[in-house]
Order: C-alpha cells, then sequence, then structure tokens
C-alpha cells in the first residue's frame, strides 16, 4: 500500500497519562500523513497511582515507570528527550534547551504540575517537592535505602500528603525502630475527604506512627528541619511537599489564556488557540473545573486522542468532554491495606488494596503489552526469493544497515588500481589519503538510514559516526558535504527537518573544527543523513598497520548499540537503556582522537563490531591479540537482551568474517555486534594513563587486552 506524504506536524509535550494512552491508541488506529513527536524530559514516565506503594516499597521502580520509548515506537512517533522551555504561537514553534525549535501545526500539553513552594524559604535547598514524580522517587529510594536514624517531614496534609506519609512511615521500619514521621498543614487535615473517609484515614495513620500538625504554619525548611512560625522546630532528615499544585513557569508566558498558571480549556480541551491542546493537571477546565486527579487525565484521552485527529485532518466539529462529578478514590494506608472514598462509603482494609493494586496493574499492563499490528500482505504473485531476502524481522538500523563485510570487500576488490599520485588508497581503512598543494589530506564518506525518528539526534549520531574515520587517523576535521534523503513530506515540514538537521549536525562539526560547506538533498522512502567529510594531517595519518607487540588496546565507550537498538525496533528495549545507547553515540570523541595521536594503530568501532575492527587491525599489522573478555565496556541492557537472543542483522556475517572465533557467552557474542558512532579502537603504549586522562574527560574508557603475538589476525579471548 502506497504510503502518503507527511504534511503535518503533532507535538505533544509531556508524557502523562493522557498522552501516553494518546500513544498507544495512535499505533493502533494512525492517521496518515500526520507526524507526531513526543517530547518528555526522559524516557519514562512515573504513573502517580502507584507512587505511595513505591514510597513504601510494595513496588519496584520498574512497576512505577510508563515506558514512553517503546510506546512512541509503537505509535510511529519520534521522541525528543528535553524539557520545554517555552512556546511560540507565531512561528508555531516549541523551545528546548540545546536544541533547534520543533515546529508543530498541532500540539497537545500534558506535563503534570509541581508541589515545590517557591514561596516558602529554604524549600528549593532542602526539600524534595513530591511532583515530579520521577525526581521525587529517586530521592526517596536513596533516603530509604541508607541507614542510621530516620525522620521525615511531608508539608501538606490533604490525600496525597496522607498517603506519602503513610507510606513513609511503614517504608522506614526496616531502616529505624525509631523513625519518625510528621505530617504538617496551615489547616486541618484531610479537609477534602468525606467526614467518615477523614475519620479512618486518622486513625490509620495515627496506626502507622505518623504525628499529624494541625493548623501549623511553616515558616521554612533547614538543613534541620522545618521551622514553624511559632519558632519550634520540626527535626527532618528527608522533608518534602504535597501542599498544592504549581505550574510549569513557562506557561504562563506562553502567550495562551490561563487560570492561576494552568492552561485554560473549553470541554473540547482546546486552549485559547484552537490549534493547542492540554490534559491532566496543567489544564484547568474553565466550565466544569476540577481537582488535580489522574483519573480525569485517563479519562480524557479517547476525546483528546479524536479531537487531535480530527484538527489535523480539518474534518468534523470536536468532541466534548464532560467530566464525572464524584469519583472514587482509593488512598493507601502504608500497608498493604487502603481506603475507599465514594458515596459516602469509606470500606478499608486489604481487599481494598488488592482491589486498588488490580486496577493499577490493569493500567500499566494497557502500556506495556502492546497489541502486535499485522504487517501488510505481501503481494500476490512475488518474485522467488521475496521472502527469504525480507527475512523475519525488521533491517537494523542501529548498524547502518551495512552490507556485509564479503559482500563490500567481493564488490571493491574488481574496482581498478588507483593511478593518480596523489590519491594513496589505505588498505582496511576507511578513509584515503590525498596530496593537496603539499598538504596531506583523509577524506571520507559515511551515511546512515535513521534508526531513531528523532532527525536531530540522527544528524548528531550521523555526524560524530562520519567524523570517527577522521579521528581514527589523527587528523583534524576539515570540511564536510551533507547528502539528506527525506522521507515524502510537504515543504513545509521538509524546511523544518532540513532545518533541524543542518543546524544540528553543524553543531557537531563546527565543534569538531570542520564546517558544512554545501550538499544535495532529496526525498525517498524514508530518512538517511549522510556527510563527505575532508580532514588535515600535520604528520603521518595514523592507519591499521602499525600496532606492536606489547601495546595496550584501548576502547573509548561501550558497546551493545547494535543488540539495543534491534531490540528496540521490535519492541523489547527498556526505554532507559535506548535512551542512554542514544546519549553514547551523539558524543563527540575529539578530545579522546588528540589525547591518543600517539598511538600506533587506531580504528573507530562501527559496523563491523569490535572483534571486526580489531581483527582488521591485527590483519594489517600482522600481529595478534589477546582480548580480556570482562574488561570490555558495554551499554546498560546489552548484554541481557544478548541472552535474550536479540541479534542485529549484520551481526550473522561480522562472525563469519573472524577465522577461529567462536563466542560462547552473551557477552562473547556482543564482539560482533554491529555499532553506530562506536568508540576509537587504539594500540598504545602505556594504555592505563591514558585512560585515567580518557575518564577524567567523561568517556567510559577502558584498556580491554593487548597485541600479543605474531599470527596475523588471531584474536584470543581471556
Amino acid at each position: 500500500m502506497m504510503s502518503l506524504p507527511l504534511t503535518k506536524d503533532l507535538v505533544l509535550i509531556g508524557g502523562g497519562h493522557a498522552h501516553a494512552l494518546v500513544l498507544r491508541m495512535w499505533g493502533m488506529s494512525p492517521l496518515p500523513g500526520a507526524r507526531v513527536t513526543l517530547v518528555n524530559p526522559g524516557p519514562t514516565a512515573p504513573y502517580s497511582g502507584m507512587l505511595p506503594g513505591f514510597v513504601a516499597g510494595h513496588y519496584s521502580r520498574d512497576d512505577l515507570d510508563i515506558d514512553l520509548v517503546r510506546l512512541a515506537r509503537f505509535a510511529g512517533a519520534r521522541v525528543i528527550l528535553g524539557a520545554v522551555d517555552g512556546i511560540d504561537l507565531d512561528a508555531r514553534q516549541i523551545h528546548l534547551p540545546d536544541r533547534p525549535p520543533v515546529g508543530f501545526d498541532v500540539a497537545s500539553v500534558d506535563i503534570g504540575i509541581t508541589s515545590a513552594m517557591p514561596d516558602l524559604p529554604g524549600f528549593a535547598d532542602h526539600a524534595v517537592p513530591a511532583k515530579p514524580l520521577g525526581p521525587f522517587a529517586q530521592r526517596w529510594a536513596a533516603f530509604r535505602d541508607g541507614t542510621g536514624p530516620a525522620s521525615v517531614a511531608v508539608i501538606g496534609s490533604g490525600v496525597a500528603g496522607a498517603e506519602l506519609a503513610a507510606a513513609m512511615a511503614h517504608a522506614l521500619r526496616d531502616r529505624s525502630r525509631d523513625a519518625q514521621v510528621h505530617l504538617v498543614d496551615r489547616s486541618t487535615a484531610l479537609a477534602a475527604l468525606r467526614p467518615r473517609a477523614a475519620r479512618r484515614l486518622r486513625r490509620a495513620l495515627a496506626a502507622q506512627g505518623v504525628t499529624l500538625h494541625e493548623n501549623t504554619p511553616v515558616a521554612g525548611v533547614t538543613p534541620e528541619g522545618l521551622r514553624l512560625e511559632n519558632g519550634d522546630i520540626i527535626a527532618a532528615h528527608f522533608v518534602t511537599g504535597a501542599a498544592g499544585a504549581w505550574p510549569a513557569p513557562w506557561l504562563a508566558q506562553s502567550g495562551l489564556a490561563t487560570q492561576d498558571g494552568f492552561i485554560a480549556v473549553a470541554p473540547t480541551l482546546q486552549s485559547s488557540d484552537p490549534g493547542i491542546f492540554a490534559a491532566g493537571d496543567c489544564a484547568h477546565m474553565t466550565r466544569t473545573p476540577r481537582p488535580k486527579a489522574g483519573v480525569f487525565a485517563v479519562r480524557q484521552a479517547p476525546v483528546l486522542f479524536e479531537n487531535l485527529r480530527r484538527r489535523l485532518a480539518e474534518d468534523g466539529a470536536l468532541r466534548s468532554y464532560h467530566p464525572q462529578k464524584d469519583y472514587l478514590k482509593l488512598i493507601s494506608l502504608g500497608e498493604k491495606s487502603a481506603l475507599a472514598d465514594r458515596f459516602g462509603l469509606a470500606p478499608s482494609g486489604s481487599l481494598m488494596w488488592r482491589w486498588k493494586d488490580r486496577i493499577d496493574r490493569k493500567f500499566m499492563r494497557k502500556l506495556a503489552d502492546l497489541p502486535e499490528m499485522a504487517p501488510p500482505p505481501l503481494p500476490v504473485p512475488r518474485a522467488a526469493g521475496t521472502s527469504d531476502a525480507l527475512g523475519d524481522k525488521p533491517m537494523c538500523g542501529g548498524c547502518g544497515a551495512k552490507v556485509g563485510r564479503a559482500a563490500l570487500g567481493a564488490a571493491l576488490s574488481r574496482l581498478p588500481a588507483p593511478v593518480r599520485a596523489d590519491v594513496t588508497p589505505l588498505p582496511g581503512d576507511d578513509a584515503a589519503l590525498l596530496l593537496t598543494g603539499g598538504a596531506r589530506q583523509v577524506m571520507t564518506t559515511d551515511h546512515l538510514r535513521a534508526f531513531t525518528a528523532d532527525p536531530v539526534l540522527m544528524a548528531r549520531i550521523t555526524a560524530v559516526h562520519a567524523l570517527g574515520d577522521i579521528w581514527a587517523m589523527g587528523a583534524q576535521p576539515q570540511a564536510a558535504t551533507a547528502s539528506i534523503t527525506l522521507p515524502r513530506m510537504s515543504e513545509a515540514l521538509a524546511e523544518r527537518s532540513l532545518s533541524e538537521i543542518l543546524i544540528a549536525a553543524g553543531e557537531i562539526l563546527r565543534g569538531a573544527g570542520a564546517e558544512i560547506v554545501g550538499g544535495h538533498s532529496s526525498m525517498g522512502d524514508e530518512l538517511t543523513i549522510g556527510f563527505t567529510l575532508t580532514g588535515l594531517c600535520d604528520r603521518a595519518p595514523i592507519t591499521l598497520s602499525r600496532a606492536r607487540e606489547g601495546d595496550d588496546l584501548i576502547l573509548t565507550r561501550p558497546i551493545g548499540s547494535g543488540v539495543i537498538m534491534a531490540a528496540e525496533m521490535q519492541g523489547r528495549a527498556r526505554g532507559a537503556d535506548v535512551a542512554q545507547a542514544l546519549a553514547s553515540m551523539s558524543r563527540p570523541q575529539g578530545d579522546a582522537a588528540k589525547l591518543l595521536r600517539d598511538a600506533h594503530a587506531m580504528t573507530d568501532v562501527t559496523g563491523f563490531g569490535l572483534a571486526g575492527h580489531l581483527h582488521g587491525i591485527l590483519t594489517a599489522s600482522g600481529v595478534g591479540a589477546r582480548l580480556v573478555l570482562d574488561a570490555v565496556p558495554l551499554l546498560a541492557g546489552a548484554e541481557a537482551l544478548a541472552a535474550q537472543g536479540v541479534r542485529s542483522t549484520l551481526y550473522p556475517q561480522n562472525l563469519a568474517a573472524i577465522p577461529g572465533l567462536a563466542p560462547d557467552s552473551p557477552r562473547a557474542e556482543l564482539l560482533c555486534d554491529p555499532q553506530t558512532a562506536g568508540g576509537l579502537l587504539a594500540a598504545i603504549p602505556d594504555g592505563a594513563t591514558k585512560v585515567r586522562q580518557l575518564r577524567s574527560l567523561g568517556h567510559d574508557a577502558a584498556v580491554i587486552g593487548c597485541i600479543a603475538g605474531d599470527w596475523p589476525g588471531h584474536i584470543e579471548i581471556v
């Protein structure tokens, strides 16, 4: 079936509950022609309903987190990891630090709230707001798992504060018998609950040992705890705030109509700008105001999904969201017990906990157990061998979708030898040496098909990947031309995409000392980005052929990106591991290359994997190597995925290209994992000193073995 050109940009700002559900629904019923982008500070979003259970120790952090990277892959959306700090309504652009603006036609905001208390002296320095949930969960886990005396103060005695206090008291019993938890409020506690539910919650707090301080204004937070307005001190090692809700500051500067800083929305969830919607706690429903509660975000999702589609298609009237007047509150009581509040009833106990646990886990399973969407059927009739060529899994992008070494070598062997005296091919290297007016110049080219839908991140990774050949030869990057193929899209989207790509790549290349001097663009089936680069050598280039007996082998960054990106394409990788791999690939290595300029031999580890590129050095130098398997740094999650049988499509060719190599463990198999923008591999004396210097610059470098023996190409794994 013919795919339609992209003509509209939908940007979802924030990974809140409504947007998570919209992504799931979008994956099941996408709107052809619309490009979807999710912008969120991190790869996961915590589910608020399970936070008290996490605080109490009943759930792990993985139980708590919604994996936005997997959801976005399912929805066919690109993910941008970053915190929005502004929006330009006239230019239709969303602003983030450290990247070009993101253009949009339709946008939606679901960024939640913060419970920080900007007007309370000392809170920013000595307390942890309960929202956003992610940073709070991390800080609490570190405190809970500590040792010694423990005292906690929770500011705000609404339902959220009471749940946190009860959960903290339960969790800290394992740390200290003398643990103290204080729940402090300037007014009457639990005023939002019906009297029966409030009485039962008070009894539960007392049973957990929580000290309740009502009508007790707080004057400030100090390193010792809370300073009250009457001059008393409540000692606390950990202070959090759950009183009230504050919107993100940039919303008030957005030009959108707001109510107390929250985006004012109509029943259609549209803001004052008809192309911008909002949902969840960051939105204020002007006609039917409701408290800040996750239940409303969840129920807004179907209406938001339908209205975003209709707005993008410019087709039909929008639906209205009608919130319920009363809703079920299931309140955690610290232990595996909960209190229900609805219709004036307030049952409590373990049965209520099991009910709440079942509801919460069902919600999380909905966002984790994504349905497998059937691929379009193959045409009939078709040429023989088509199914075999397609394979049983998608073609990996993490290895640049490279052709295998055998096919590439056979094709290159048919080229005639160069006849120009000023062009010197370097056998085994990916660059050539040119003599231009007496100056030594190296030239290389590299391109990648997109394995992440964010063009900015893809441009950065491709630039780092292409620069690897220049850095590995000890050259100084000089000039670059770009070759970009965009998927079919409108002129407006093409301009947005090209601007993002060129700005992002230009920053990486200029930071390395090179300039983009031109290039070529076209449209095709998918995004591909490539660069042809030149570099200047002030001395003989570093090649593959001068490694010496006794040299240490240094690797400047972890391996495993091929397995992780292959798993990501199959929906099997953890979003946090994918984010770490992408961050590793997009980090330049010019500073590392400068430290390694006295290497005897060096290469960059890319499509042929660590073992393949090491084999290239050994063969060219006529030596062997001893590789210490446990010393090879790995990206988080890579070994576990390899143990599950995940492989890049290039893995079999990489393994077959190295005679005698027989990996006997998942870790050993990763030696043949194809890398994108991988580390520099150097044969160099005194590797330990170089590694210390590299680590001081932030590189996760390691000595992984040494040059040993004169058996060309032989790799001994120990």
